[in-house]
């Protein structure tokens, strides 16, 4: 009898890493939007840009690179660290694809309009640079930690049965 082969992966059903050519799209258009209205607005009317998103992203970015490292040192079993729960791990790689998505979009918002503060020569415009700046850093924080969590939930390489030795195998029910 044959072993049946394992479906390629990415096949239906599967979830595949994020592409960064996702977010790098998805922060061009992000960033193209946000040009694109704010260069129809009179931007000295406008109320001064909140840093309460900033500070989000940047708080976010922090909770999911503390989440990397404990997961990861739990997935590896470190001394000292209990097992991690399967379930817990497939809603952090949930997470840091929808962070990731968000990161971009959001930086991608923040890089258009930052650059459009800088063409902008008002006292408005020279009063917000710091808070687009911010944003847009913690834009790119999140998506880096968002992919750094991805990336720790792997489950490392496990040696396959060929490259054991035939004492080392495990006895498996079935045909022989």
């Amino acid at each position: 009898m044959t072993r049946s082969q394992t479906p390629p992966p990415g096949g239906p059903g599967r979830m595949g890493p994020t592409r960064i050519s996702t977010l790098v799209v998805a922060g061009l258009a992000a960033a193209a939007v946000a040009w694109l209205l704010i260069s129809f607005l009179y931007y000295d009317y406008l109320p001064d840009l909140p840093w309460l998103p900033a500070i989000t992203l940047a708080a976010l970015a922090v909770l999911e690179a503390y989440a990397a490292i404990n997961t990861r040192g739990r997935i590896e079993r470190r001394p000292g660290r209990e097992p991690v729960n399967p379930l817990l791990v497939a809603r952090f790689v949930v997470l840091a694809k929808a962070s990731a998505l968000a990161g971009a979009i959001f930086a991608g918002f923040y890089a258009g309009l930052t650059g459009w503060l800088f063409v902008e020569r008002t006292d408005a415009a020279q009063n917000d640079r710091s808070v687009a700046g911010a944003g847009l850093l913690a834009g790119l924080a999140l998506v880096a930690a968002a992919l750094w969590l991805e990336r720790s939930c792997r489950v490392p390489e496990q040696e396959d049965d060929e490259d054991r030795e035939p004492g080392d195998r495990e006895s498996r029910p079935g045909p022989r």
